[in-house]
């Protein structure tokens, strides 16, 4: 890895964003986002749960209304697409073939040259040890990819095969590689951010500033971009 990270390929236009949680996107990557659809681009996110063991006073029914209500309103700030949920047990999703079917089939359904991911490493760009839900996504994710170019691999998903995934990029990864200049888009993170509001008040302890660590992230990403605040990626090779 260099010191310096490498500008995020921006010679795309669409955009599909697969991760385990409503906020996964909003922690690390959000600002980016807005950059991009600010530009014209279009990011649409599919959430494989709705959030529902995330809030310990709320029971499970009602937490994921709540977090599909937030996560809908996060992504309209920063000018997402749109956002699909599906069913995956908050906390107990499993990297299996159906999985990967399903997140074969969006990526068929939306056609995206860029492909955003959340850490699947062990361990977060924190150094703590990554989450099943994470870890699991974002290696079903990486393998998805290959299975929506494939004809042959889940056949009667999609309306055919996707072999236009030019780039694959992860947030929060402890292994970062290229970042996007977001000097002009963090008042836009900090509202996506914030618009998780149960969510953040229910953390232990409670969040109650979210500008000054989003802030202080993209300083500490931008000291290896030229000193512009940055969102840092792993991108993964194609």
């Amino acid at each position: 890895m260099t010191d310096e990270f490498q500008e995020m390929p921006e010679d795309w236009t669409r955009a599909l964003a697969v991760v385990a949680h409503p906020d996964d996107m909003e922690f690390g990557a959000a600002g980016a986002v807005a950059r991009w659809t600010a530009a014209g681009k279009s990011v649409a996110y599919l959430v494989a749960s709705r959030g529902e063991a995330g809030i310990d006073s709320m029971a499970p029914e009602k937490a994921a209304e709540v977090r599909e209500a937030e996560q809908r309103a996060s992504a309209a700030v920063v000018g997402a697409a749109g956002v699909e949920f599906l069913d995956h047990p908050d906390g107990r999703i499993e990297y299996s073939a159906e999985l990967r079917r399903e997140f074969a089939a969006a990526i068929r359904r939306h056609r995206p040259e860029l492909v955003l991911g959340f850490c699947h490493h062990d361990h977060t760009s924190t150094g703590r040890w990554n989450s099943p839900d994470h870890r699991n996504t974002g290696r079903a994710l990486l393998d998805a990819v290959g299975d929506a170019a494939n004809r042959w691999i889940f056949p009667e998903d999609g309306p055919g095969p996707w072999q236009g995934v030019r780039y694959v990029a992860v947030s929060n990864s402890p292994r970062p590689t290229h970042a996007v200049d977001v000097s002009d888009h963090i008042d836009r993170a900090v509202a996506s951010l914030e618009a998780h509001a149960s969510y953040l008040a229910a953390m232990q302890p409670p969040v109650t500033d979210v500008r000054g660590p989003l802030l202080g992230l993209a300083r500490a990403m931008g000291a290896r971009f030229g000193g512009r605040p940055a969102i840092a990626f792993e991108l993964i090779p194609r």
